[in-house]
């Protein structure tokens, strides 16, 4: 695996430095486009956070989503609705399929043809693998085999003009030979694939989404928006920990950021009220 990280991190440094340079001639660029981007780059909402109200009024939720100011949705289930169903109802409230939370298998052999044609008509390209069994990382020969089976998915769905991607969860982040999984992946997937960086995920298991963003540029077109807070476990954007300045202007400059999805989950919170309030928040740094 040592080879192709070396690989990736020269065209990484040489890509990066070329950006650098061109930027350096033009007095305020980095500033102006980092303000321009944020303007540009839209937010969704992670629908997980809603299972409940969704099984019980999904139609009424996605209207109350919409209603908040969200611009779009990343799907984790789909409600046994057919994919028509679910692009009207978005369709109605002026929202977009910004991405899906599916399984590695969805996009590999028999499930292929199905996945491609529900988020054709879905209007989704971005495709993003939710979770690996421990059987997937558990050791250096079996992730390699995870790492090969991404290669095949994002040459499989490239076709189709969509985009494999992963979400981040704590078994990414044990190392091999001292190196990170997640940054192994990096290095061993091709520069269109997905990094969705999950800031909350990645702050919960000791790891810093900041160091994350900077070392694979480019790669967040989607990102997780989660509050992280070591002192009050139930802190909203903005009275969390986390440097979101710092973060915003990465993903505004050189992480190739095209969708901010913001995600919270907590008890005895109403997800409807929290994540207006998280989305009132998060709007509230951009300014």
């Amino acid at each position: 695996m040592s080879r192709s990280r070396g690989a990736f991190s020269r065209r990484a440094f040489l890509k990066s430095s070329a950006a650098a340079f061109m930027l350096a001639g033009i007095p305020g660029a980095l500033s102006r486009c980092a303000k321009t981007a944020a303007k540009e780059i839209p937010v969704g909402v992670q629908l997980y956070c809603f299972r409940r109200e969704l099984a019980e009024d999904f139609t009424g939720t996605i209207s109350a989503v919409a209603e908040m100011g969200y611009q779009g949705v990343e799907f984790a289930d789909y409600f046994d609705r057919s994919a028509a169903e679910l692009r009207k109802i978005l369709d109605d409230n002026g929202l977009k399929a910004c991405g899906t939370h599916i399984y590695l298998d969805d996009m590999l052999g028999d499930n292929l043809s199905n996945t491609v044609e529900f988020n054709q008509t879905l209007g989704n390209k971005n495709l993003i693998v939710r979770w690996l069994g421990e059987e997937m990382v558990n050791t250096p020969e079996a992730f390699q085999h995870t790492i090969d089976l991404f290669n095949q998915a994002v040459e499989n769905v490239k076709p189709y003009g969509m985009r494999v991607g992963f979400h981040n969860h704590d078994a990414i982040f044990r190392k091999y030979d001292g190196e990170l999984l997640w940054n192994i992946l990096a290095d061993e997937t091709p520069p269109e694939m997905i990094l969705q960086v999950d800031t909350g995920n990645a702050s919960n298991t000791g790891v810093d989404p900041i160091a994350l963003l900077e070392r694979n540029q480019g790669r967040s077109v989607t990102i997780h928006i989660k509050p992280y807070s070591a002192g009050n476990p139930d802190a909203m954007i903005g009275e969390d920990d986390l440097d979101w300045q710092r973060i915003l202007r990465i993903c505004e400059t050189t992480g190739g950021t095209e969708w901010y999805i913001i995600e919270y989950e907590r008890e005895g919170f109403d997800p409807l009220e929290a994540l207006r309030v998280n989305l009132e928040n998060f709007q509230q740094l951009r300014v």
